[in-house]
C-alpha cells in the first residue's frame, strides 16, 4: 500500500439478523469445575477472571461449584480471598455484590500430586461438597477438571485421578471431563506417551486439550468467512491465490516463562499449535457438516498434505532469528541471551518463519508462509491472502502506475477485522487508481457479551463441544511434521550459523525478506 493514498471503508448501514437462539439462554448442565494448580499464574490471570465473567454474563450453569486443588495449604476463606485479589487485578471494575454471591461457590481441597490418597480424598470432598446445604447435589456428580499446572504433571494427575475412580466415562453418577494446555509432548513420540497415559482413565471424547486461539471471535469466523460466502471460496485456491501468510508477532520478551521457553524454543512454543490451527482453517476443504469431528477431518486431512520439510536442502525454507538489545515501544530492552535464567550461549531462536506447501489440488504450488517472533516491533497476529496478478492489464499505458494485487486481511490482534484491498479509480479529471478497502469490523456487530478466549473454552467444555479443541491424530500429524525440522535445528551442532540476530523492536532478521519479499508489507500495512 501507499501511504499517501486515501482509502474508503464500506460497510453495511443493516444489522444481520441474529440467528434462532443467538443471545438465548445456554442450556448448561451442572458441574463442579476442579482446578488443579488453582493458586498459580494461569489460574489468577486466566482462569478465575474468565469464570467470574462467565457468571456474569449469566453463562454459568445454575448448578455449579468451583473447587481450587493444590499443593499449597489454604483455608476456604483464604482460598476465596486469593480468588477476589485476582479479580482486583485483573478485572478491577468487577462487581463486588456479584462477588459476594459468588464466593459461597468456591471451596479448596489440597492435595500432593504424587498421593492418590489425596486424589480420594478430593473425591470424598466432592461428594460432602454436593451434599452440603449450599450445593445440595446442584451438580449432578458431574466434574471437569482444568490442569493449570506444568505440563510434566499431565501424566501423574490423569493417572491418579483414574486410579481414584474420578475418571468414570458418562454414568449415573455424571460425566467427567479433563482439560489440558499446550504444550501436548515436546516431539512426536512424547505426544504419543502423553496420549497413551490420558487415554489409560479417560476416553477420547472426555479429553479436551485448549489451544485458546481457536476460541478469538476472529479465529473462529475465518471458516464463517469462508464456507458461508459463495463469493470467496470459488477463488480460495491456486488458481487465484498468489501466497498464504500467517503471522503472530510479539512485542514481549520471554518474562516469566523463560525455564520453559530456552528448552522449547518457537518453533515448540508456537508453530505445532496457534500457527498449525490457523493454517489449517485457512487451507481446509468445507466439511460436510459443521460438527466437532468432521471439522477436525478436514484439519487433519489438510495436515496430511503438508509436503515434508526438505531437510537435505536445509535452511532453503526456514528463517531463524534471536533477538538482541534493542528498544521496544521506546524503552530499551535486554537481549535474549541478556535475560533472566537464559544461558549466555543460548542457541534458542526467537524468531522463525517457515515456508510450507500443501500437495493438494487446490493449493498446489502455493506457498503458505508461517511466522511468529518474540520483541518484534508491535504484537499483531493476522492473516494475510494475497491473491494473483490480473492475467492481463488493459490499462497498459493508459496508467502511470503498477496495478497492485489485491490483499485480504483478516486481522486477529490488536485489529479484529477483515480487509479486502482493491483497485477503483479515483475521483479525477485523469485516469487514476487507488487501493481501497472493504471493511468489516467486529466491534460494530453488537448482540451479546462477546466472550474473550478463555471464557469460550470453558464454556465449550462444560458443554462438551469439542469443535475449538486439538484432536489427537491432528496432534500427531503436526508433531510428525515439525519432528524433523527441530531434529535438523537441534542435533546438526551448527544451529549458531544459522540463528540470525536481530534487534529488540524490528520486525526480525532481514533474511525473512529473502525468504518471503511481501513479508514487511504484510506487517506494516494498517487495519485499522
Amino acid at each position: 500500500m501507499h501511504d499517501s493514498t486515501t482509502t474508503h471503508a464500506v460497510t453495511s448501514s443493516a444489522q444481520p439478523t441474529a440467528g434462532k437462539g443467538c443471545d438465548g439462554k445456554l442450556q448448561l448442565t451442572p458441574c463442579a469445575i476442579v482446578i488443579f494448580g488453582a493458586t498459580g499464574d494461569l489460574t489468577s490471570r486466566k482462569l478465575f477472571p474468565a469464570l467470574y465473567n462467565l457468571y456474569a454474563y449469566d453463562r454459568l450453569p445454575e448448578g455449579f461449584v468451583i473447587v481450587g486443588t493444590g499443593r499449597s495449604e489454604h483455608s476456604e476463606d483464604s482460598f476465596r480471598e486469593k480468588m477476589r485479589e485476582s479479580l482486583e487485578e485483573h478485572v478491577p471494575d468487577y462487581d463486588r455484590d456479584l462477588w459476594r454471591q459468588m464466593v459461597p461457590r468456591l471451596f479448596y481441597s489440597q492435595l500432593d500430586y504424587d498421593d492418590v490418597d489425596g486424589y480420594r480424598g478430593l473425591k470424598e470432598r466432592l461428594e460432602e461438597i454436593d451434599a452440603s446445604e449450599e450445593v445440595r447435589g446442584a451438580t449432578q456428580g458431574n466434574r471437569l477438571f482444568y490442569l493449570a499446572v506444568p505440563p510434566t504433571l499431565y501424566k501423574t494427575i490423569a493417572g491418579k485421578l483414574g486410579e481414584a475412580g474420578l475418571a468414570a466415562h458418562e454414568q449415573e453418577k455424571g460425566w467427567s471431563r479433563i482439560v489440558v494446555e499446550k504444550p501436548f509432548g515436546h516431539d512426536l513420540a512424547s505426544a504419543r506417551e502423553l496420549d497413551a497415559t490420558l487415554h489409560r482413565s479417560f476416553a477420547e471424547d472426555q479429553i479436551f486439550r485448549i489451544d485458546h486461539y481457536l476460541a478469538k471471535e476472529t479465529v473462529q469466523n475465518i471458516l464463517m468467512f469462508r464456507f458461508a460466502n459463495a463469493i470467496f471460496e470459488p477463488v480460495w485456491n491456486r488458481n487465484f491465490i498468489d501466497y498464504v501468510s500467517i503471522i503472530a508477532a510479539e512485542d514481549l520478551g520471554v518474562g516469566h516463562r523463560s525455564g520453559y521457553y530456552d528448552k522449547a524454543g518457537v518453533l515448540r512454543d508456537m508453530f505445532q499449535n496457534h500457527m498449525m490451527q490457523l493454517l489449517a482453517l485457512s487451507a481446509m476443504s468445507p466439511p460436510s457438516r459443521f460438527h466437532a469431528d468432521r471439522v477436525r477431518d478436514e484439519k487433519s486431512r489438510t495436515y496430511r498434505s503438508l509436503r515434508p520439510f526438505n531437510v537435505p536442502g536445509e535452511f532453503k525454507d526456514l528463517v531463524l532469528g534471536q533477538y538482541e538489545a534493542g528498544e521496544v515501544n521506546g524503552k530499551r530492552v535486554p537481549g535474549y541471551r541478556e535475560e533472566p535464567n537464559i544461558p549466555e550461549a543460548s542457541s534458542t531462536p526467537t524468531f522463525a518463519m517457515l515456508r510450507v506447501y500443501l500437495d493438494s489440488w487446490r493449493w498446489q504450488g502455493v506457498p503458505f508462509y508461517l511466522t511468529s517472533g518474540k520483541r518484534l516491533t508491535r504484537k499483531i497476529s493476522r492473516i494475510v491472502v494475497r491473491f494473483k496478478e490480473v492475467p492481463h492489464s488493459m490499462l497498459r499505458g493508459v496508467v502511470d502506475q503498477a496495478i497492485e494485487q489485491n490483499r485480504l486481511f483478516m486481522g486477529i490482534y490488536p485489529d479484529e477485522v477483515i480487509h479486502m484491498y482493491f483497485m477503483a479509480k479515483k475521483p479525477a479529471p485523469q485516469l487514476c487508481l487507488q487501493p481501497v478497502i472493504m471493511h468489516y469490523g467486529f466491534e460494530d456487530s453488537g448482540g451479546a457479551p462477546k466472550l474473550e478466549a478463555y471464557e469460550k473454552v470453558l464454556l465449550d467444555c462444560i458443554m462438551g463441544d469439542q469443535m475449538l479443541f486439538w484432536r489427537q491424530d491432528g496432534v500427531e500429524l503436526t508433531w510428525g511434521f515439525l519432528t524433523p525440522i527441530l531434529e535438523m535445528c537441534e542435533e546438526c551442532g551448527e544451529l549458531e550459523q544459522h540463528l540470525h540476530r536481530y534487534p529488540a523492536g524490528s520486525w526480525g532478521p532481514e533474511q525473512a525478506c529473502d525468504l518471503h519479499p511481501g513479508y514487511y508489507e504484510d506487517v506494516i500495512t494498517k487495519t485499522s
